[in-house]
C-alpha cells in the first residue's frame, strides 16, 4: 500500500490533486449513507485531505484517521492542525493486516483508494478487520476503480490497471464481485453502488 505523494509542503502537508478533486463527490455521498452518529474509522487516510473535508462537512461523526505509512501520518496531523477539528481524533498507526485493530465498535469503516493498490492479501485482511469492529448494522464504504463481471468500465481503468501491475504484479484493480464475495463471508451483505467520477466506484455494505 502506498499514499499518493504529489508535493509535500514546508510543514509536512502533502498535497493530492486527486484528493481534491473528489473530496466533494465523496463527501456528498458520505452524509447521505454514514449513520447520523457515532465513530468512523478511516483505513488508509493518506495525505489527510479527506479526513478534514468529512470531518467538517460532518460534525455529528467522530471520526479516526489511520495509515501505516510515516510520511502520512505526518501530513495527517499536519492537515488537522490549524483547524483542530473537534471530532477528529489524533491519526493513528494501522496495518489491515493488524489481528487487533486500535478501535472498536465502530458505526462504519471508510476506506478510499487502497485495494487497488494493496496485495489481494490486503482486502481480505480489510474485510476481516472491518467486520470484527463494525457493529450489527453498520456500514462499510469503500471506493475506487473496480471491474464489473471481469471487464473493465473504461479503457483509462485499464490503462491504469496495467500501470499498477507494472509496478508491482500484486497490485491491480479488483473484480467488485469477487470483492462482494469476501465481504459476504465475513458478514455483509452489498447495500449500493454509486458511480463516481473518473470511473471510480462508491460501494456500500451492511454488517448483517
Amino acid at each position: 500500500m502506498r499514499c499518493e505523494i504529489v508535493d509535500v509542503l514546508a510543514d509536512g502537508r502533502i498535497v493530492s490533486p486527486s484528493a481534491e478533486k473528489n473530496k466533494e463527490p465523496i463527501t456528498e455521498l458520505l452524509t447521505r449513507v454514514l449513520p447520523r452518529q457515532g465513530d468512523v474509522l478511516e483505513v488508509g487516510s493518506g495525505t489527510g485531505q479527506h479526513i478534514l473535508h468529512f470531518a467538517q462537512a460532518m460534525p455529528h461523526i467522530r471520526w479516526q484517521p489511520t495509515e501505516r505509512n510515516a510520511d502520512c501520518l505526518k501530513s495527517i496531523a499536519s492537515w488537522l492542525a490549524p483547524v483542530n477539528p473537534p471530532n477528529v481524533n489524533a491519526p493513528i498507526h494501522l496495518d489491515v493486516h493488524d489481528k487487533i485493530w486500535p478501535l472498536d465498535d465502530v458505526a462504519a469503516v471508510v476506506c478510499l483508494n487502497m485495494i487497488h493498490i494493496a496485495p489481494p492479501s490486503a482486502t481480505e485482511a480489510l474485510l476481516r478487520g472491518a467486520s470484527r469492529v463494525i457493529y450489527s448494522g453498520g456500514i462499510l464504504f469503500l471506493y475506487g476503480p473496480y471491474r464489473r463481471q471481469g471487464r473493465h468500465t473504461s479503457a483509462s481503468n485499464e490503462a491504469f490497471d496495467k500501470s499498477l501491475k507494472g509496478e508491482n504484479p500484486e497490485w491491480g484493480i479488483r473484480n467488485l464481485e469477487d470483492v462482494a464475495l469476501l465481504a459476504a463471508s465475513e458478514g455483509f451483505d452489498l447495500h449500493e453502488i454509486h458511480s463516481m467520477p473518473a470511473n471510480n466506484l462508491a460501494v456500500v455494505f451492511r454488517k448483517r
